[in-house]
């Protein structure tokens, strides 16, 4: 089984920085695809960032590329992402997934998921 707990959550003022953890246990990370999520009250649950197995593969929102960073070591079995200039309508929970099958934005193909790290940016 896969456990995955995310970290790096917390009020931030719009412009400013956090970078979100999640760290893995259970089976090999490395054949995982990891992606990162987010839902905000009210809304749906919508696909943020993914990062392919060996990290060469990323793919992003647009409305978070430029902004957000996704990254992975696989050593540590940890993926990260690094969110810059923060806007109030980044707040949200924050969650990671991990995918056997392949770097997809599609929330279905996802087999694993976190419980989530709230976000907060004030304006």
């Amino acid at each position: 089984q896969v456990q995955l707990v995310e970290s790096g959550g917390g009020l931030v003022q719009a412009g400013g920085s956090l970078r979100l953890s999640c760290a893995h246990s259970g089976r090999t990370f490395s054949i995982y695809a990891m992606g990162w999520f987010r839902q905000a009250p009210g809304k749906e649950r919508e696909f943020v960032a993914a990062i392919s197995r060996s990290g060469d593969s990323t793919v992003y929102l647009d409305s978070v590329k430029g902004r957000f960073t996704i990254s992975r070591d696989n050593a540590k079995n940890t993926v990260y992402l690094q969110m810059n200039r923060l806007k109030p309508e980044d707040t949200a929970v924050y969650y990671c997934a991990a995918s056997a099958i392949v770097t997809t934005r599609r929330a279905s193909e996802y087999d694993y998921w976190g419980q989530g790290t709230q976000v907060t940016v004030s304006s």
